[in-house]
């Protein structure tokens, strides 16, 4: 489908969404927490979410596509935004069903939930974390999106990302610099902490990988820390 007709078809369904799609009509909240642990290694919602490789979902209903401060989107995602997208109910079905065909160019890295109820359960679990029932105090914290501690003092580090782009092309043989998956895991657009944990995860063998666990092995400090500002923002 062309661009011009997502568009299109996504600012229809954006018209409609507040009119058609009753809170009576959501899915299974509780469900929707356990389909949405699918998410979490991007996204966090709840007290205390934060922007990690995804942006976080509170308040996502009534948003703006691309619309929250402080977060890098992509491109496609932006356009969206400006032709008039906003998420309501609706869109966020269609956008989790199948991101890439949704947006083409978007950069999250996601097969999609195929199945209706799924999208539903997560979406009434979403909803829960928006305006009128908005950031419910007694909502369990999300956990966080990195998974092995790092030293502070390595986490300080400010990596030079033109160092980065020297070192990086070892990963693009693999990785996709602009952020697409087939595959093989996105790795732009990180914050700069959870690229380092990944990867001192894989230089401790905390995670299976073996060829990560290869390369990571022979990256000092320093170089992880570039590497992690250049993919920050290769752009």
């Amino acid at each position: 489908m062309r661009w011009s007709n997502i568009v299109a078809c996504a600012a229809v369904l954006a018209a409609l969404a507040t009119s058609t799609y009753a809170t009576e009509d959501l899915g299974d909240a509780e469900a929707g927490k356990t389909v949405f642990a699918k998410c979490t290694g991007c996204h966090q919602v709840g007290e205390g979410a934060e922007n990690k490789i995804g942006p976080h979902l509170n308040g996502v209903f009534g948003r703006k596509a691309a619309g929250l401060d402080g977060f890098n989107y992509s491109k496609s995602l932006v356009r969206a935004g400006n032709s008039g997208l906003e998420w309501h109910a609706d869109t966020l079905s269609a956008y989790i069903e199948n991101p890439r065909a949704f947006a083409s160019g978007t950069r999250m890295s996601f097969g999609g939930l195929k199945d209706p109820e799924d999208r539903a359960n997560v979406i009434a679990y979403l909803r829960a974390f928006s305006d009128n029932p908005r950031d419910i105090p007694e909502a369990d914290p999300t956990a966080k999106g990195t998974d092995h501690s790092v030293d502070p003092a390595i986490l300080a580090i400010q990596g030079d990302p033109e160092y980065g782009a020297y070192l990086s092309s070892e990963c693009t043989t693999c990785h996709q610099i602009k952020g697409g998956d087939q595959g093989i895991p996105s790795i732009v657009y990180w914050p700069d902490e959870d690229f380092v944990v990944a990867m001192h995860a894989y230089k401790d063998k905390q995670r299976p990988h073996p060829v990560m666990q290869m390369i990571a092995g022979r990256l000092s400090n320093d170089e992880i820390a570039a590497l992690a500002a250049y993919f920050n923002n290769p752009e």
